[in-house]
């Protein structure tokens, strides 16, 4: 008999695959590591030898953190595709990481009583007239991500008939949105034409700091709007408009510590 076709007990199996057996039944359940057979009588549970590797690599996966419907999906595919599959789950681990360690120095910030404003570096820029195309809506901290993207897509489409996009898109933002308060904000195109559907945003001076991805998150991002307003206040400058979120990178290929936002504010004096 081949080696792999031996068939083992679940105790044994256990063993050698180091699953508990309560492990081993809810891998049953989930259609990730059924025994190849079952005594219909007692319920008892033979493997095969050569299920021992597959149930290594369950095991190995869950150290990682991977959620069991994901492993299910993992463990069908070829090797080079599944090397792949882990790689981008690990990928989203590590900057989910990088946002809660951007969130953990920004809550300890506040705990503390400290002000973490001076890491960032103000600076300012002119603005000349432009026409834009913009989207504008009401809504809450966490649909903001999925619709900036989405809004932003639509407008930068719709810049081909405008002559295409002529500077970074922008969120603006006319209120607080948080998790109880809905803005509005207003995703921004610059186009090169003015047409029926855009508005001319005068020129303007923007004092900016820029920020990473994991910068970006809610509520961690606070902290960079709060730097720039303390340094308008230093300054004696005034605020002239609604502050903005100025996005110049390719936010898919860019990673944690990528630069990709500027967060701005238009002031004048």
């Amino acid at each position: 008999m081949d080696a792999d076709q031996e068939l083992l007990t679940i105790g044994v199996f256990a063993a050698r695959s180091r699953l508990s057996h309560k492990a081993l039944r809810l891998y049953d359940r989930l259609g990730l590591l059924a025994p190849a057979r079952v005594d219909e009588v007692t319920g008892y549970r033979w493997y095969r030898a050569g299920q021992v590797e597959r149930a290594r690599l369950v095991a190995l996966l869950r150290r990682v953190d991977m959620p069991l419907a994901q492993i299910a999906e993992v463990v069908e595919l070829p090797g080079p595709q599944a090397a792949d599959a882990l790689a981008a789950y690990w990928a989203g681990v590590e900057e989910r990481a990088a946002v809660q360690r951007a969130l953990v120095a920004h809550l300890r910030s506040r705990l503390s009583g400290e002000r973490d404003t001076d890491m960032y570096e103000v600076k300012t820029v002119e603005v000349p007239e432009r026409a834009v195309l913009c989207e504008r809506k009401h809504l809450y901290t966490d649909e903001l991500p999925q619709w900036i993207g989405a809004s932003i897509g639509r407008l930068v489409q719709a810049a081909d008939g405008y002559g295409g996009v002529a500077e970074a898109p922008y969120v603006a933002y006319y209120a607080e949105v948080g998790p109880e308060s809905d803005g509005p904000a207003e995703a921004c195109v610059p186009v090169r034409e003015p047409g029926a559907a855009t508005r001319v945003e005068p020129a303007q001076r923007l004092a900016y700091v820029r920020i990473t991805k994991a910068q970006v998150a809610y509520p961690q991002i606070l902290s960079a709007f709060e730097a720039v307003e303390a340094w308008v206040k230093k300054e004696g400058l005034t605020v002239t408009g609604p502050c903005r979120e100025i996005y110049f990178a390719d936010w898919d290929a860019a990673g944690p510590g990528d630069d990709v936002c500027d967060v701005a504010f238009p002031v004048s004096g």
